[in-house]
């Protein structure tokens, strides 16, 4: 193996039969999908989590060229090194190579022709197991000058990957599918992310509203709707009705919005005679994969409070943290976000955050670390946090994002989606269950992750793991 900072080649005269080299690589996640989008090769087999857990052990399988680039690159940079000229390869694939699996690939030379300065070499692959994934011949032209050169600085290239999702889908699959009431699936849209979740098994729809406005979007979709009890319900009034009726009868556990105004559905659930209402105020979570963030980065609330009171923000915050426990979060931590990082009568945000902090010295608020007022610069960027002095453990590590109000936080999650390509996930909390909210714009992904979060929250209300939030 050459040193680790320069590249050394053997000239066609200083090559001899049976040289060998090798190289080692084990296989990431983040390798598999780099080079899907170099390469341009997006079959789901390669690159799609729920693909490899429905259709076979729940591990991305690696394209098999990944195994020819290594033998590739042994050429190039070991035996015969720098100045070699690939002329030709075949390659036999024996086995799969799954994500963490480790790699060595081995070039022997075989023959040598004196006409073009041409070299043959045996390949082969094999995992950490010793198992044989590919072998082949490779034909090279090898270099006629020696070379030595320090390796080349091709700097680093940044893949924006969408992951964070994963533990909760695969957390989901463990559970049984949880009985949802869809309200008013008449949209391609809504009857879609009804009909995927239940296909990944996260739950049961129960399809409420025109049951002849359903079945003619099932069939425009070219979707079965026989598996699935549908409800008929004459408009999107009645149907939200009856899909709240569903859970009060204890026939469903969660509830789940098709293609009806938000606020049609929540004014049937907060209804106090027939609705679904607690002693905790409603709030609404976004779940966002952000690229750029190590972590699984939640936004509350920027969809259901317009300007919450104090006491409204110790709901929201309770309700996040709850969240957060029942997806596995032993102990989230909590930035409460204002303009500014000290505390400034003048801007209401900093005493509610200060005042919020001191609810959760006093179990007034339980389960997490908070810390506030912080602004976004030093809330997420332990850097900036240091620069202005500010100790805290949340500081470049929150779970949870507290915002002022509506616009604040519906501002930062559309920037968020739309300039840092973020996937995000949505739920309503503090109602009897929790309610999925999924948009027409939302992916696949991002459907299958709000319901995967719903039904998780439901088993961890069965298994006792959240506080109950009547």
């Amino acid at each position: 193996m050459n040193d680790a900072g320069m590249l050394h080649n053997r000239t066609y005269e200083q090559i001899r039969i049976g040289d060998t080299a090798s190289l080692s690589r084990t296989l990431t996640r983040l390798d598999i999908k780099t080079f899907g989008l170099i390469s341009g090769d997006l079959n789901p087999t390669h690159v799609d989590d729920g693909y490899a857990r429905a259709h076979g052990d729940g591990r991305l399988v690696a394209h098999n060229m990944w195994a020819g680039a290594l033998i590739s690159s042994v050429l190039g940079n070991e035996l015969p090194g720098p100045g070699t000229v690939y002329i030709g390869q075949t390659l036999e694939f024996e086995r799969a190579v799954q994500a963490d699996d480790s790699i060595t690939a081995c070039v022997t030379v075989k023959d040598k022709r004196p006409e073009g300065r041409v070299v043959v070499l045996d390949c082969r692959c094999v995992n950490q197991r010793g198992e044989t994934v590919a072998t082949g011949l490779a034909q090279v032209r090898a270099p006629d000058v020696p070379i030595e050169m320090p390796r080349p600085d091709v700097g680093l290239m940044a893949v924006q990957t969408h992951d964070k999702f994963d533990p909760l889908l695969g957390a989901a699959d463990a559970i049984d599918a949880i009985p949802t009431a869809v309200a008013h699936p008449c949209s391609d849209a809504a009857l879609e992310a009804a009909v995927q979740a239940a296909e990944q098994g996260l739950i049961v729809p129960i399809l409420v509203g025109p049951e002849a406005r359903i079945r003619a979007v099932a069939a425009q979709l070219g979707v079965d709707l026989a598996p699935f009890r549908l409800i008929d319900a004459p408009h999107s009034h009645a149907a939200a009705e009856a899909a709240v009726d569903l859970v009060r009868a204890g026939e469903a556990e969660l509830l789940m919005k098709g293609s009806l105004h938000t606020d049609e559905l929540l004014a049937a659930v907060v209804r106090r005679d027939t609705g679904l209402r607690t002693a905790r105020r409603l709030s609404h979570v976004f779940l966002m994969d952000v690229p750029t963030y190590h972590k699984l980065l939640m936004v509350t609330d920027a969809a259901i409070n317009i300007f919450p009171t104090l006491e409204e923000k110790r709901d929201i915050c309770q309700n996040a943290i709850d969240l957060a426990i029942a997806l596995g979060i032993v102990r989230p931590k909590i930035a409460i976000l204002s303009a500014v990082e000290v505390i400034n009568p003048k801007i209401p945000s900093t005493t509610d955050a200060a005042s919020l902090c001191k609810m959760a010295d006093r179990d007034q608020i339980t389960g997490a670390l908070l810390d506030g007022p912080l602004a976004m610069d030093n809330a997420i960027s332990t850097e900036a946090a240091q620069v202005k002095g500010i100790r805290s453990p949340v500081a470049g590590d929150p779970d949870i994002l507290l915002v002022p109000d509506l616009e604040a936080g519906n501002i930062l999650a559309k920037q968020l989606t739309f300039m840092a390509q973020a996937d995000a996930a949505g739920v309503v909390l503090g109602a009897r269950v929790p309610i999925i909210l999924t948009s027409r714009a939302d992916s696949v992904r991002a459907r299958l992750a709000s319901c995967a979060v719903a039904a998780l929250m439901a088993a961890a209300r069965r298994s006792g793991t959240t506080k109950a939030l009547a």
